[in-house]
């Protein structure tokens, strides 16, 4: 959001409705504790707890769970679905992915390794069968309760080539390929497609009504919804909430998206480029656990990551960014930045009780 003209303002309603707004203590308090260390013998809700850690779009976190014998089914709530920007849900079932890998991995660090499906019935769901054997911790496991989606600037330090390994070994799941791009020309031209489509974006009315339904202004909005972009997670003031969506109608302008996303891109050490080898659901979940399983790896070698999706989002853009990334005449699923930067407040997530099926 439009950061300078938005603390500016915000400075300005701090004195008023403080109580109202709730404190960022509370916050920090309430986004903190579904992120305790898993249990040495967790139960089924446990396990959906980590799961629900997950990178998901607008931070809608669009699932439910089932839990059956022996085995957890991750179903698409079709009703937190994002529909300007994700007409055919394909970031909601890139979200299940990620959830997916999440479960997977606490599973195998408490001894329950088994096997992620898909499974088309009503309408495709996700479903993890538990197993047995040893448990087996990993790096990836240890950053799921720390992994964040950071929309900062970073620093603009190059990532080595042992961790560019690292990140790409990690990331490898049957029917995804993965491009790295680090090269300043290449990361430019992707910084070009982002903005374009941070451009089209926000000149589509559509689009910035339905933006503006997922975020949180206040501390206590987003404890209270446990859902959304929280605004000072994205590094812009707290405010009331009855005033956040007004000055966002004020401020927030596609120059303004525009020059933040430029620096953003200018500031990362490099791109990530995730391309399925089918356009369908089943690899959509793929696609989304082979970027969960980058974006832990990148937090277990101390990297920030965060999603510039516009290249994708907008479709008449998608070709130039196949092209980009060697793979013309294939659909990118997802894009993104990643390098050294702060750390910021963690986003909320709703009760696992609420998200039971």
């Amino acid at each position: 959001m439009g950061g300078g003209a938005l603390a500016l303002a915000g400075g300005g309603a701090a004195y008023c409705g403080r109580r109202r707004m709730g404190s960022m203590e509370e916050y920090n308090a309430s986004s903190a504790a579904p992120r305790a260390a898993l249990s040495a013998r967790p139960n089924m809700l446990d396990f959906v707890r980590y799961a629900t850690l997950a990178a998901n779009g607008h931070n809608t976190q669009p699932w439910r769970f089932r839990i059956g014998e022996e085995r957890i089914e991750i179903l698409p709530d079709f009703a937190r679905r994002t529909p300007v920007v994700d007409p055919d849900d394909h970031h909601l079932f890139a979200s299940l992915g990620c959830a997916a890998e999440n479960l997977a991995l606490a599973a195998e660090a408490r001894g329950r390794a088994g096997e992620i499906g898909f499974d088309p019935a009503h309408e495709g769901s996700v479903v993890f069968q538990f197993g047995g054997g040893r448990a087996s911790g990993s790096a990836l496991f240890d950053a799921i309760p720390r992994r964040q989606s950071t929309r900062a600037e970073y620093d603009g330090r190059p990532a080595g080539a042992a961790d560019l390994r690292m990140l790409a070994a990690a990331s490898a799941v049957p029917g995804v390929d993965l491009v790295l791009i680090t090269g300043r020309p290449q990361v430019d031209r992707v910084r070009d497609l982002v903005v374009a489509g941070s451009t089209a974006q926000m000149r589509d009315a559509a689009f910035v009504r339905e933006l503006k339904t997922w975020l949180r202004f206040s501390p206590r909005q987003a404890i209270e919804t446990g859902d959304g972009l929280f605004s000072v997670a994205t590094g812009n003031p707290a405010l009331p909430a009855w005033l956040g969506p007004r000055l966002f109608d004020w401020f927030v302008r596609a120059e303004g998206e525009n020059d933040k996303y430029a620096r953003h891109l200018r500031s990362s050490a490099g791109v990530a480029v995730f391309v399925s080898r089918r356009e369908d659901r089943d690899h959509w979940v793929r696609a989304g656990r082979a970027c969960q399983r980058f974006a832990l790896q990148a937090t277990a070698l101390g990297l920030k990551h965060a999603f510039v999706n516009q290249p994708v989002e907008v479709a008449s853009l998608r070709g130039e960014l196949a092209a980009l990334a060697g793979m013309p005449g294939r659909r990118p699923d997802i894009v993104m930045r990643f390098g050294y930067g702060p750390a910021l407040p963690f986003s909320s997530r709703r009760p696992v009780e609420a998200l039971m099926a």
